[in-house]
């Protein structure tokens, strides 16, 4: 009773287990993050369809706004030429955004990143 180990932690015991488990091809190999094994998840279908809808609202949006410009100024196809390209430029802006995770705050900043919060 001289031999006085610690015992091991409960997180060494859990990454042995999985490890042994894993070499003896009784567990699936644990996912790497970012890749879903062929499926689509619906976090994925979620994002594509969000892409889709911010450049078809921003070109949609653009035509309503220049089709109002030219029907009010009488300057007929230039305003909706002119408002379809910036709309369609606001929703890349809209779609880079959302991609990179920059959100919605002022100057495009990660707010929470700059405010110290997680």
């Amino acid at each position: 009773m001289s031999d006085e180990r610690t015992p091991p932690s409960l997180e060494e015991l859990d990454t042995r287990l999985r490890e042994a488990r894993r070499n003896a091809g009784m567990d699936l190999p644990d996912p790497q993050p970012g890749v879903s094994g062929g499926k689509v998840s619906n976090r994925d279908m979620a994002l594509g369809l969000r892409v889709g809808v911010e450049l078809v609202a921003g070109v949609l949006f653009g035509l309503a706004l220049g089709y109002g410009i030219d029907w009010w100024l009488g300057s007929k196809p230039w305003g909706m030429i002119v408002m379809i390209f910036l709309g369609a430029i606001a929703g890349f802006m809209n779609v880079y955004r959302l991609t990179s995770g920059q959100g919605y705050a002022a100057g495009f900043d990660k707010s929470q990143k700059r405010d110290g919060g997680e």
